[in-house]
C-alpha cells in the first residue's frame, strides 16, 4: 500500500525512465541533472525540459549565410518605430513581439496582407531577432509552443548586426 502511494506521488516526468526522450541510460549519471530521493526512498532524476532546440543561437556569420542562401525566414520582433529609428536587417519581416502568437496563427493571405511577406510554415527555418536577443527568445518560445520546429534566436540582435556591419 505504501509503495503504491509513493509511486503516485512521483510524477512520471520526474522518473528516471529510458522511455523518455533524452532520459539518462541506466548506469550513467548526469552532473547537470540533480537526483533527489522522495519519501519512499526512490531516487528521482530532475530534468530540465525545454521545447526549444539546444542549439537555438545563431551568430552574425551564421545569419549572414542563412540570408545569402535564402535558407531562413528572419522575423524582427521589435516595434515598428524601433526599425524606423535604428534600422533593420535586410530581408527581415517585422512582427512585433506582442503580435507573434496571433501572427503565426493567421491564414497565409492575412499574414501577407498584414506583414507584407509570405507566412513561414511550421517546418521553415525561422530566426527571430530583436534589439539584443531578449524579446526574440520569447518569440522563439511562442513559435515552439505553436508547433514550429526549426526556430532559432539571433543572439546579439540588432546591436550585434549593426556593430558587425560597421566593421566592414
Amino acid at each position: 500500500m505504501a509503495l503504491r502511494r509513493c509511486a503516485a506521488l512521483a510524477p512520471r516526468l520526474l522518473r528516471n525512465s529510458p522511455a523518455l526522450p533524452g532520459a539518462p541510460v541506466p548506469g550513467r549519471t548526469s552532473a547537470s541533472s540533480p537526483v533527489v530521493t522522495n519519501r519512499c526512498g526512490e531516487e528521482l532524476q530532475l530534468r530540465r525540459f525545454s521545447a526549444a532546440p539546444s542549439s537555438a543561437g545563431v551568430s552574425y556569420e551564421q545569419l549572414k549565410r542563412l540570408l545569402a542562401g535564402r535558407k531562413a525566414v528572419v522575423i524582427d520582433v521589435r516595434e515598428p518605430w524601433e526599425l524606423r529609428e535604428y534600422g533593420h536587417i535586410p530581408g527581415s519581416i517585422n512582427v512585433p513581439l506582442g503580435q507573434v502568437n496571433t501572427a503565426l496563427q493567421l491564414a497565409q493571405e492575412e499574414f501577407h496582407e498584414k506583414y507584407g511577406a509570405v507566412m513561414p510554415q511550421q517546418t521553415d527555418n525561422i530566426v527571430f531577432t530583436c534589439r539584443s536577443g531578449v524579446r526574440s527568445l520569447k518569440a522563439l518560445d511562442t513559435a515552439v509552443s505553436l508547433g514550429y520546429k526549426d526556430v532559432q534566436n539571433y543572439l546579439g540582435g540588432w546591436l550585434d548586426w549593426e556593430k558587425n556591419e560597421q566593421q566592414k
